[in-house]
């Protein structure tokens, strides 16, 4: 017999997840109280795995434990196992119950402003009792780790740069930023506008060092030989922009497929200006090689059909 056939005769799954716990909480203690057991027995179950593999998985000391090079190696693959065993017995639910189900998305504010919100409206006429848990997770580290920690099924947005080696991503359209308006703003009443004309406007826009949005907003104007505008106020908070912008004289960059879609923008409108600024490519990604659940699978292909509009035309 192989040698590795006698270790993947005398591997427990209890073992394993009592390592990847032990891991996660930094301490046998703490990983003790999250599993509901005692420490010793915490011990013992990361004994014999280290006994079994002949190698030492986590190193201890005062300050607690953490894994070694073998014991890291061993939880990327442990994450792996549980992932795929609890998307199989989400798979042999749906087979049972196909009504049923769980679904765990991951979005940042383009996406939750459009897509998300229109896919699940679609998604939930025929499926209304699947759960659905939405995170919003705007940078791309988060969104990244999220996937690798199987929090998330997958993502939906605007692609990071670049795809790691480990990740795909499939593109579902372009997406663009455009200026935006109260609809009683004098603007709003305008065929046409050219960007120098709003430099002076009061402006409601997202941080230009912090934001890949802001960042893109400055770089337009720069690109037009404008200045950015000083008379501006700078924030990430959606739902305080779009008060403010719909209810005052204040000028602000959307991305565009919310507005195509109609999921936002109550008494806004789109002003006829160009925002010299490259698209950006927008879809899904997800963990390459994972299974996911039917639940997963189904959303993804709802989220196509609601992204087909605006693949098309600019």
């Amino acid at each position: 017999m192989r040698r590795s056939d006698h270790i993947e005769r005398r591997l427990k799954l209890h073992d394993l997840r009592v390592l990847i716990t032990a891991a996660q909480s930094g301490s046998m203690l703490k990983a003790a109280h999250l599993l509901n057991t005692s420490q010793p027995a915490v011990s013992r179950s990361i004994s014999e795995l280290e006994h079994t593999l002949g190698v030492r998985l986590l190193d201890r000391s005062r300050q607690g434990v953490a894994p070694t090079i073998y014991g890291q190696a061993l939880l990327d693959c442990g994450a792996a196992v549980f992932d795929d065993l609890r998307q199989g017995v989400k798979k042999i639910e749906f087979l049972a119950d196909p009504t049923e189900g769980e679904l765990r998305i991951g979005s940042g504010l383009p996406g939750f402003g459009g897509v998300v919100p229109a896919t699940i409206d679609r998604f939930r006429r025929n499926y209304l009792r699947i759960q659905i848990q939405a995170n919003i997770l705007t940078d791309p580290q988060q969104q990244h780790r999220a996937l690798r920690e199987r929090t998330i099924d997958f993502f939906v947005g605007r692609l990071p740069q670049p795809i790691e080696k480990d990740l795909e991503f499939e593109i579902l359209f372009q997406e663009g930023l455009v200026v935006v308006a109260g609809a009683h703003n004098r603007w709003a009443r305008h065929r046409k506008i050219r960007l120098a004309e709003l430099v002076a406007e009061p402006w409601l826009l997202p941080p230009f060092e912090t934001s890949a949005v802001g960042s893109l907003i400055a770089q337009a104007f720069r690109a037009s030989g404008l200045e950015v505008p000083k008379n501006r106020i700078m924030t990430d908070a959606v739902l305080f922009m779009q008060s403010l912008v719909a209810n005052g004289d204040f000028l602000s960059c959307y991305s565009s497929s919310p507005m195509r879609l109609g999921t936002v923008g109550l008494g806004l409108k789109v002003l006829p200006v160009h925002l010299p600024v490259p698209r950006s490519p927008f879809g899904i990604l997800r963990l390459k090689n994972r299974t996911l659940s039917p639940a997963a699978e189904l959303f993804i292909q709802h989220a196509r059909e609601v992204a087909k509009p605006l693949a098309k035309g600019k």
